[in-house]
């Protein structure tokens, strides 16, 4: 439990951090994220990715008296779901219309909350380093009456404009190195990762899922992060690492997607149960996350560019698969239930796999009717032209930017 005047002045000091820090690289989502009257925002992604100056450059060009609150601020633990009504006293007092909650959803009932500031008229906007978690209690209490974004790590551009780089197969090279989580790019520090990777499956994963065997999570983790772009599944898994219930493994699947930690890709199928038999591809949050918690040995530079390009694509696009029917393609793009593209990715195009390259692409749109597509390579250039099917030869950094 909480005093009035320890959450008054929590909510003064973390204001003055506030007027004191610098907006920052401008994200590209900022202008994106909506903005709407009785509706919550909530903004969504693994942790240090930016959530917090992300709602800070939200909260810079605010229009009306606005009040911010961390909670996971130290001096605030221990707050309840009765300190609620003090936080609200604070808001009134205040005479204050739009809310900024970081990390709330870390406090019991807190949809509630939100749902009577929304009655009540209030502009919300929160943030949360769990997907599942937000959406269960928002279903519950708020549906229909938020918005949700998701904020990624630092994407190409961004890197190239926090760096201050020209774009060129140089800097393309550094991102594929650094990757995007902001504190790491400005610190070069790899101990940042590791603590951050730490905290997730400790603080956000085993102590919110009441995991005992903590290192059975973390050895599956480093497995998964080191096998990026690979096809995985629970039961091929099942009896690794200790775990010797595929029902388990599945579940640690879906904490780490949760939290942001890892993707995974399904195989295209017009049937949903063919996909979710199907194995999946498995592909990092982040390439520096990649590189400092792998245990691979060999630089597989054919995958980290594959994983670089999901990243791009899973910013644009919701509907994401990779194909395997007598051909394999990395990626399809869909819209709505219909093919927008396909997608090869190949370090480089040369006697030894171009066949296999282009006739994966191939199959590809000639089963969905498509009549161009790209292979995204390092750094080559080149156009095939074959009956009537165009495929494009692009560097990757010309493509993601």
């Amino acid at each position: 439990m909480k005093t009035q005047e320890v959450i008054s002045s929590v909510i003064d000091a973390q204001k003055e951090d506030i007027d004191k820090t610098p907006e920052g690289l401008l994200r590209e989502i900022l202008d994106d994220i909506p903005v709407i009257e009785n509706f919550c925002s909530i903004i969504t992604g693994i942790r240090r990715c930016g959530k917090s100056t992300l709602m800070l450059q939200i909260l810079k060009r605010s229009k009306g008296k606005s009040l911010f609150l961390k909670f996971e601020d130290i001096r605030l633990s221990g707050f309840e779901t009765s300190d609620f009504a003090r936080l609200n006293s604070e808001i009134e007092r205040r005479d204050v219309k739009i809310l900024f909650f970081d990390e709330i959803q870390i406090i019991d009932k807190w949809e509630i909350f939100i749902n009577q500031k929304l009655n009540e008229g209030y502009l919300v906007f929160i943030t949360g380093s769990n997907a599942s978690l937000l959406s269960k209690e928002l279903g519950t209490h708020l549906t229909g009456r938020h918005l949700s974004s998701e904020l990624h790590p630092f994407s190409y551009t961004e890197f190239l404009a926090f760096k201050q780089l020209n774009n060129n197969v140089e800097s393309f090279n550094d991102y594929l190195q650094i990757g995007g989580m902001p504190e790491y790019i400005k610190n070069n520090r790899g101990a940042i990762l590791q603590h951050l990777v730490d905290d997730i499956l400790y603080r956000d994963i085993a102590v919110r899922h009441n995991i005992r065997n903590v290192n059975a999570l973390r050895e599956m983790t480093v497995y998964l992060v080191s096998n990026i772009g690979k096809p995985v599944s629970a039961r091929r898994l099942t009896g690794l690492f200790g775990i010797s219930s595929t029902s388990t493994v599945t579940d640690y699947f879906s904490y780490l997607r949760d939290s942001y930690v890892i993707d995974f890709v399904p195989q295209f199928d017009y049937s949903v149960k063919a996909q979710s038999r199907n194995p999946k591809k498995v592909y990092s949050v982040d390439l520096g996350i990649f590189h400092q918690i792998k245990t691979t040995f060999t630089e597989d530079y054919g995958r980290q560019l594959e994983n670089a390009v999901y990243l791009h694509l899973r910013k644009k696009h919701k509907e994401i698969y990779y194909f395997n029917k007598t051909g394999e393609c990395d990626f399809v793009v869909m819209n709505k239930g219909k093919p927008d593209s396909c997608v090869q990715v190949c370090y480089r195009i040369d006697d030894l796999n171009m066949k296999r390259e282009l006739g994966g692409l191939k199959r590809a749109l000639d089963y969905f009717g498509m009549n161009e597509g790209v292979i995204l390579t390092y750094n080559q250039s080149d156009l095939f032209e074959d009956e009537g099917t165009t495929i494009k030869l692009i560097p990757a950094w010309k493509y993601m930017v």
